[in-house]
């Protein structure tokens, strides 16, 4: 049995008694990959795009930080969109990362953009990275990237992380049913013997363009079994309460692998994470169908907001994996690369 996070009074907790813990900020929306489970060429809303004052500010970004942070918030991860696309963002993480309660800041990227800005991040204060890629076959990686990606480039980023002192790096793949399934072992096999870890990712239904089929998923548990028949795994103990991945360990002591199961093993219960897009709505749920505007109480300082947060966070309910069969088929739900994965 793992321990409940610590709560006190004062920190609000939401109608299943789940606290705020983790903040994913979308620092822009765009992105420039057209991978078709999250941005598919020609099929994102044109509503989606925002021009540069849209975005929220460092300044705005900061303050919500600070005031997340007083509700319990110590974890974030900047995403995007590709966060790379901002400029400027070195400067942004330091001032996140010295802000008082923040104990850990990661960042997700596709690793196009990485090797030029690793060092930047790292002496900025960035702890943390995880890396998207979907495979390991260049010619499938190009078509998995929407015809935009290299996969030189994405492993160039990784080898300059490690250089610039990111020890482990997480390296998230999607896996989907006919398209990418060969990928599994070959991607295992390339970061056994590394301290990264690479997660594998059932394919969610997150927003309405991506065309998503549950004939699409390949259960978690399929893809565990077949790593275990080539090299045998254990089950490790959650890093912590509410982590998204289940991890395992290869039974040699060659590293670890994670699977994230949203859709046949669904984690609700123990969701403590909140999403605030690049123009600043509140999302509590990564399949939400709306945001809840924070730009104007942003602008009202850091106690007001963080009052109106945690007004925000009791009356939270979100559940929707745990629903997903029973949820109707056309149901509008905000679209990934605008909040974040």
């Amino acid at each position: 049995m793992i321990d409940p996070l610590p709560a006190t009074p004062a920190l609000p907790r939401d109608l299943l008694g789940r606290p705020l813990h983790d903040l994913r900020i979308s620092v822009i929306e765009t992105c420039n990959y057209r991978c078709p489970y999250c941005m598919p060429e020609g099929l994102t809303p044109d509503e989606t795009a925002l021009d540069r004052a849209s975005r929220l500010g460092f300044d705005e970004i900061e303050t919500a930080v600070r005031a997340f942070a007083r509700l319990g918030v110590s974890k974030l991860r900047l995403t995007g969109g590709e966060p790379l696309l901002r400029r400027h963002l070195p400067d942004l993480v330091a001032r996140l990362a010295a802000v008082p309660g923040i104990e850990d800041l990661a960042l997700t990227t596709n690793g196009s953009l990485l090797a030029g800005q690793a060092h930047a991040l790292r002496q900025a204060g960035l702890q943390r990275l995880t890396v998207s890629l979907d495979a390991l076959d260049p010619a499938m990686f190009r078509s998995l990237s929407g015809g935009r990606g290299n996969l030189d480039d994405v492993l160039a980023g990784i080898a300059a992380a490690e250089a610039a002192g990111f020890r482990s790096i997480k390296v998230n793949c999607v896996i989907q049913r006919g398209l990418n399934e060969d990928q599994v072992l070959a991607i295992a096999g390339h970061f056994r013997g590394t301290p990264h870890v690479p997660r594998f990712i059932e394919y969610m239904d997150v927003g309405n363009c991506n065309g998503w089929r549950r004939e699409g998923v390949v259960p978690s548990a399929e893809l565990r079994d077949r790593i275990h028949a080539r090299w045998p795994l254990r089950s490790l103990t959650p890093t912590y309460r509410g982590e998204v991945a289940t991890r395992h360990g290869y039974e040699d002591g060659a590293g670890e692998v994670g699977f994230v199961s949203s859709v046949s093993d669904p984690f609700c219960g123990d969701c403590h994470r909140a999403r605030l897009s690049a123009d600043g709505q509140l999302f509590t749920c990564l399949f939400a169908a709306r945001g809840q505007p924070l730009r104007e109480h942003i602008g009202h300082g850091e106690d007001a907001l963080a009052e109106h947060l945690a007004g925000l966070w009791r009356v939270r309910a979100d559940r929707y994996s745990e629903q997903r069969a029973s949820a109707p088929a056309d149901r509008k739900k905000i679209e990934m690369f605008y909040i974040g994965g």
